[in-house]
């Protein structure tokens, strides 16, 4: 089975990085957060990669260059565009998927238990199961009485709601859904296939976090730092 990642957006959100390169190659420790995502999938025992590419695509093909000779990973990288949407960039990469294939961003790590999620996937024989989650609130709130404060309070991440947090299983017949030209995945496509009954969710309650800012950068970097990611399920070399 296939893993197809999109990495081709422009990162406007994170531009102190994104620049000077795409978003997925900025680095959490030495490596880039694209670099730990495979490895996470590797771990699972996936080893063919398809890269979705447009921003700063060269980079991304430069990087994983060396990987070629050491013929532990197959990693293509495609441009699918600078500009196209999710749903035309998966579109672009139809004839490099032969089967049921993982699908995910670029620019988010968790530690979801791929074999459960794909046999979950397949339990409920969807057209494509994404993993849903609760984002980690990023503030609390404070309680008054009058104009008199009295206390803060941590915002409490079970009152958040589900999201859609990537790690998808998707059929191949999911590319008979992408038809138009510029489909947003999200919006056009996982929209339909909710309304046809297509589409099945897989609740994740664990960690997951997107690296959309500066923020959630240094954020992620201190977890490796510290030697607390909870995505690292791998011993060091």
């Amino acid at each position: 089975m296939k893993v197809v990642i999109f990495a081709g957006g422009l990162g406007t959100r994170i531009s102190e990085e994104t620049d000077y390169v795409p978003k997925p190659m900025v680095k959490i420790g030495k490596q880039p957060i694209l670099w730990h995502i495979i490895k996470y999938y590797s771990m699972f025992g996936f080893s063919e990669f398809i890269i979705c590419g447009g921003y700063k695509v060269n980079i991304i093909k430069d990087y994983f260059k060396k990987f070629k000779k050491d013929k532990i990973w197959n990693i293509k990288v495609i441009n699918t565009g600078k500009g196209s949407n999710t749903g035309e960039r998966l579109r672009r990469v139809k004839k490099h998927v032969n089967s049921i294939f993982c699908l995910t961003y670029g620019d988010g790590l968790s530690n979801v238990d791929i074999n459960r999620l794909i046999n979950f996937h397949k339990k409920n024989k969807s057209l494509v199961t994404l993993t849903t989650v609760k984002p980690t609130p990023h503030f609390g709130k404070i309680i008054f009485k009058g104009s008199k404060v009295i206390k803060f309070v941590k915002k409490d991440q079970k009152k958040e709601n589900w999201i859609n947090g990537g790690f998808f299983v998707c059929e191949k017949k999911i590319f008979n859904y992408l038809n138009k030209e510029n489909t947003i995945f999200e919006s056009d496509t996982l929209n339909f296939l909710a309304k046809k009954n297509k589409l099945s969710a897989y609740k994740h309650n664990d960690f997951w976090y997107c690296m959309d800012t500066l923020r959630d950068k240094r954020h992620l970097n201190s977890l490796w730092s510290l030697k607390e990611a909870p995505w690292k399920i791998w011993q060091d070399e």
